[in-house]
């Protein structure tokens, strides 16, 4: 399925043919939504965990050989190269979704520097702080991160000198790994988004006190 465009940056100022401020302000408003919703939505984690999954199935693909050969498995001399492919073919492409991910997100911030340039209006403007979703972000890569390094910490220390295969602790140390970059991609989109909102929206409004 097609990956549905981003919103347009807003038009120069001499091909603006907006008839008044309250339709630009209600075009202005559906794109910073929209923005805001490709930047930070429920369902950007979980693509980001699912590229994480097939990551960890190409990762372990690619040492199921590694683990055949050590136990002198005849099959691994046969099956041993369509394992890598299959590994390669999960793995590479997710790393690539992974990267090109991360420059549409460089896009949409500067998408919505455009369209927060254009004029102010604050009702819509603090819509885009979206801390719950900031603090989701947050929490959830905090728990993959601990996920991974607790998977490589665990897999090091099993590890024993002439009694550990090294195929399993590859396949352990590789799948810890991961976890924690995927869960550190979160954790500094999580962090970056909050600094840009004190930067460019300016410090939460309070509530007054009563």
């Amino acid at each position: 399925m097609p990956r549905s465009p981003l919103p347009p940056p807003p038009p120069p100022p001499h091909i603006r043919t907006w008839p008044d401020r309250a339709a630009m302000l209600a075009d202005r408003g559906r794109a910073l939504e929209e923005l805001r919703r490709r930047s930070l939505g429920v369902h950007r984690v979980l693509l980001l965990w699912l590229l994480a999954l097939a990551a960890v199935i190409g990762w372990s693909l690619l040492v199921l050989p590694i683990q055949q050969f050590e136990e002198k498995d005849p099959l691994g001399f046969v099956l041993g190269p369509i394992f890598a492919v299959l590994g390669l073919a999960s793995l590479v492409p997710s790393v690539v979704a992974v990267v090109l991910a991360i420059r549409r997100d460089q896009r949409i911030r500067e998408l919505i520097d455009a369209w927060l340039a254009l004029d102010s209006h604050p009702p819509t403007d603090t819509r885009l702080r979206s801390p719950a979703l900031s603090l989701f972000w947050m929490l959830s890569s905090l728990v993959v991160c601990a996920i991974g390094l607790w998977a490589s910490f665990a897999t090091a220390a099993r590890a024993e000198p002439g009694r550990s295969a090294y195929g399993d602790v590859v396949l352990g140390m590789g799948i810890g790994m991961i976890l924690w970059l995927t869960g550190l991609i979160g954790v500094v989109k999580a962090v970056r988004h909050y600094r840009w909102a004190l930067r460019v929206l300016g410090p939460a409004p309070r509530s007054p006190h009563r």
